[in-house]
């Protein structure tokens, strides 16, 4: 049996990966801090360890064949602890002679981001955010090609679904669907990249699998959804089974209340991703594992309104 060790086990990825490798048939040792270990999927093996503690985490790794690095910080908490999280991570997956992997996101990229996006794809460090993320990759890149540390990076639009909180969908999009609204962060013609949770997480064993073929260090895009603020909303009444009426996002008041609150000025210098059209093209994806895991957008809505309670008992039922 293959043991993979999820770092952030807790979170929306964590809990995800968590629960796609045991079902895959893995042995899933879940490190979290505090009182989060006591909250982790069911069948996972709780590990008490501060990623911030080298040592602790070194400790917690030992054994294991795969790392996967689910460690997300607060928002406006990236600069200080994105890269020293990421050596930490390092140190353990070296001492263990594991794998690393990491779910990416699209920052990368930085403004120049479009549609298509390939692995080889120029990245542009014109935001902190985007920096950050460079620098993290390129950290995991020259320990694959100096050490040996084996990494693969899997790429991903924004996350949603799953069984924890806290994604732009509970938070921004479907956050009033019990009265039938749909918020869209942008321009309702614009294509923005998602990503189905327990989808990407398939994906992320599959590729576990067959990470004894790959190179030392090895990216792909994970394609997920493109979808515009029309067609998401159009899924969206298909999985609630009615009409919505759709809203938007004060951006101007955000900004204004983002200069009292840090994580929202972090989300706001972020927004541009809502006004300019991306996706991710998965060829070199489904060229290792075949076709990608994906669910029709309808249905992952409706799984994910199901599991975080965002609707109705009956969404047919007319809003009082």
């Amino acid at each position: 049996m293959q043991t993979v060790a999820i770092l952030g086990a807790s979170g929306r990825i964590g809990d995800a990966a968590a629960r796609a490798f045991l079902k895959a048939g893995w042995r899933v040792k879940g490190i979290a801090r505090g009182a989060k270990s006591a909250a982790l999927a069911p069948g996972v093996e709780a590990v008490t360890a501060d990623a911030h503690d080298r040592a602790a985490l070194v400790s917690a790794c030992a054994g294991v064949d795969v790392v996967l690095h689910a460690l997300n910080p607060t928002y406006d908490a990236w600069a200080e602890n994105v890269v020293p999280l990421a050596e930490n991570v390092l140190a353990a997956a070296q001492a263990a002679g594991a794998t690393v992997m990491i779910p990416g996101n699209v920052y990368n990229y930085g403004t120049g981001i479009g549609l298509d996006m390939t692995e080889g794809s120029p990245v542009n460090g014109d935001t902190e955010k985007a920096r950050l993320r460079i620098a993290m990759e390129g950290l995991f890149e020259r320990a694959a090609e100096e050490k040996g540390v084996r990494t693969i990076v899997i790429r991903a639009g924004d996350f949603f679904g799953g069984t924890r909180p806290e994604s732009w969908l509970d938070l921004i999009i479907l956050k009033e669907l019990k009265k039938d609204r749909f918020t869209w962060p942008g321009p309702g013609d614009i294509v923005h990249a998602f990503s189905y949770l327990p989808d990407l997480a398939e994906a992320f064993v599959r590729v576990a699998e067959k990470r004894g073929d790959l190179p030392a260090f090895s990216s792909f895009n994970f394609r997920g959804y493109a979808v515009t603020g029309e067609a998401m909303q159009a899924a969206a009444e298909t999985a609630a089974g009615r009409k919505l009426r759709r809203a938007g996002v004060p951006w101007p008041i955000l900004r204004t209340i983002g200069l009292f609150n840090g994580v929202l000025r972090e989300v706001v210098k972020m927004s541009y991703l809502w006004r300019v059209p991306h996706s991710l093209d998965n060829a070199k994806l489904e060229a290792l594992i075949g076709e990608e895991p994906h669910r029709p957008l309808d249905r992952a809505l409706a799984e994910a309104i199901a599991d975080l309670r965002l609707d109705r008992d009956d969404p047919t039922a007319k809003a009082a």
